[in-house]
C-alpha cells in the first residue's frame, strides 16, 4: 500500500468532485426511494406467499 500515492488520487477526486444540481440530486432520490420501495414490495410478496403456502396466520 504506497500511502503518499493513495493520499494524491483522493486528494484529486476531491477537488474533482462538484455539489450536485437540485434536478441531479431530485433525481437520485427519486431513483432510490423507487428501489427501496421495490425491494420492499418484493419483500412483502414473497412473505404473503409464504404464509399462503405454510398455512400460517389465524
Amino acid at each position: 500500500m504506497d500511502v503518499p500515492y493513495d493520499l494524491t488520487s483522493y486528494v484529486r477526486v476531491l477537488k474533482m468532485a462538484t455539489t450536485p444540481t437540485t434536478n441531479e440530486f431530485l433525481q437520485v432520490s427519486k431513483i432510490a426511494g423507487a428501489g427501496i420501495l421495490l425491494v420492499g414490495l418484493m419483500g412483502f410478496l414473497i412473505g404473503a406467499i409464504m404464509l399462503v403456502l405454510t398455512g400460517g396466520g389465524i
